[in-house]
């Protein structure tokens, strides 16, 4: 089959190419998935680079996240059939034209919905739910505020949060994208290289959960605009991952810091978090309640130019690879 490859095992965008590999065979409770759509995330760029390595047993080819039709099932799946149409979360593997996986991490494609957005959605649906309604509790009537609205894990936050009920103030740079966000869904949007967030947050009533792909000095700012009882979630670093607090505002206000990622978690886990999912949050897509935005689209061999357009920060919702 043909799969992105990085020369020298890591670089820069221009070091992707595709390159021939071996085809994978589904082994005991796994699904071979065809390919229609791999989704790009900010994950793979950590690894292109070297610093985030996939876990142990995991394919060494980049992709969280794909779409496509099921092409072969190993020994004790009953679930799901030769032809089906699935979204699945992957540990690796998604930069290809074919993809195995544990066939508890799949879902079934909604009816009506093409594959190519559904190969937008497993890694930052199950990234916003795991984190903004488990670890974060977030509830219908309560304030979230949404960093990064304009990327994938914004786009999905702001449209996820407003399903549920709760009120939605998210930040983007740059006025055209905070008018996206406001267009997109959220009650209130912050362009933070005009105005402080924190400032502006507390002045609409201060939130309740913030979620944040930033970190570094938007940390103290996070701890400033939360209400008493507030829930910090910190799920990526961009600006920086060492940061100084003062603890007694954070015991003050009552707050809970947590932080995860989802990459690592047990099979086991994962496939509780599927069922949640699949239970909680999948009826939303499925009914067409929530469609996620589609930026750009790439061809398997444009996989460079994807990571450059991410590295950019142009886009606006998700970015996905068709094989």
């Amino acid at each position: 089959m043909r799969a992105v490859q990085i020369r020298g095992g890591k670089g820069t965008a221009a070091d992707l190419f595709v390159g021939e590999a071996a085809t994978p065979e589904p082994k005991p409770g796994e699904i071979l998935i065809r390919v229609a759509a791999a989704g790009v995330n900010r994950p793979d760029i950590g690894q292109r680079e070297g610093n985030y390595p996939p876990p142990p047993g995991a394919s060494e080819v980049m992709g969280l996240e794909v779409a496509g039709t099921v092409e072969a099932v190993g020994e004790g799946v009953s679930r799901w059939r030769t032809g089906d149409r699935v979204a699945a979360l992957l540990p690796g593997g998604g930069y290809a034209e074919y993809a195995v996986v544990d066939a508890r991490h799949a879902l079934p494609v909604p009816e009506g919905m093409d594959l190519i957005e559904a190969g937008s959605l497993p890694e930052t649906v199950f990234t916003v739910f795991t984190n903004l309604f488990e670890r974060g509790r977030l509830s219908a009537g309560e304030t979230a505020l949404i960093h990064g609205a304009n990327s994938g894990i914004g786009t999905t936050a702001i449209l996820m949060a407003k399903a549920a009920g709760a009120r939605v103030i998210a930040t983007a740079r740059g006025g055209d994208k905070a008018a996206r966000a406001k267009a997109l869904g959220a009650d209130l949007a912050i362009d933070v290289t005009a105005e402080d967030f924190a400032g502006t947050a507390r002045a609409a009533g201060g939130v309740d959960l913030v979620l944040d792909i930033v970190g570094g000095d938007y940390f103290a700012r996070n701890i400033e605009a939360l209400n008493a009882d507030g829930r910090l979630v910190q799920i990526a670093t961009l600006g920086g991952n060492i940061v100084e607090t003062d603890l007694v505002k954070l015991m003050f206000k009552r707050l809970t810091l947590t932080a995860s990622t989802l990459r690592g978690r047990p099979a086991d886990e994962k496939a509780r978090l599927t069922a949640a999912i699949a239970d909680a949050a999948w009826p939303w897509f499925t009914s067409g309640q929530i469609r996620l935005p589609i930026d750009r689209r790439f061809g398997l061999e444009e996989a460079g130019a994807a990571h450059r357009w991410l590295e950019d920060g142009n886009q606006f919702g998700k970015v996905v690879l068709i094989p």
